[in-house]
């Protein structure tokens, strides 16, 4: 997985998708990412994934580093990868695997309510809100969560109890 940092308008944003409404999560909020292929690192995966889902490209010196793995209801560990991009560069998606691209400004990551709670049966929810029409939960609401105490706040924070909500575990 892959939180891709880049300058637009000025600012610095971060790269979200949404899946496609076939194959793996559909229609959930997501971070490019995706299964390695056989004898891939997971930088080298979250670079290829980056580039077939959006076009987007960056060699492995443009990663600045990995955040914690979050082990996933589904049985998957995810282990994001913060790259950032050289210039600009325009995304495009592929149909296949995404409906659309969303640039967010990093600053929202520390906006007043990121994150939010919401009491569950099971427990407390994280809820990521990144737009009026956009709330991320776990997995990628807590890796969010984690990159900005780290990255913005330089602060110690480990995500990998955050609860998921029921729907992610497709």
């Amino acid at each position: 997985m892959a939180i891709t940092l880049y300058e637009k308008a000025g600012q610095a944003h971060f790269l979200m998708i949404k899946r496609a409404s076939r194959g793996s999560n559909p229609g959930q909020w997501a971070l490019p990412g995706g299964k390695a292929d056989p004898g891939e690192t997971l930088v080298e995966t979250a670079l290829r994934e980056l580039r077939e889902e959006t076009g987007l490209q960056a060699p492995p010196g443009n990663v600045l580093g990995l955040l914690d793995d979050f082990a996933a209801s589904r049985g998957i560990v995810i282990t994001p990868v913060v790259v950032v991009l050289d210039g600009p560069q325009s995304p495009r998606r592929t149909p296949a695997e995404v409906a659309s691209l969303h640039p967010i400004p990093v600053a929202r990551l520390m906006a007043p309510g990121a994150p939010r709670w919401k009491q569950s049966a099971s427990g407390p929810l994280l809820q990521m809100p990144l737009r009026h029409d956009m709330v991320v939960h776990a997995p990628t609401g807590a890796i969010l969560w984690q990159f900005a105490a780290i990255g913005l706040k330089g602060q110690a924070l480990r995500v990998n109890a955050t609860l998921e909500p029921e729907f992610t575990a497709n």
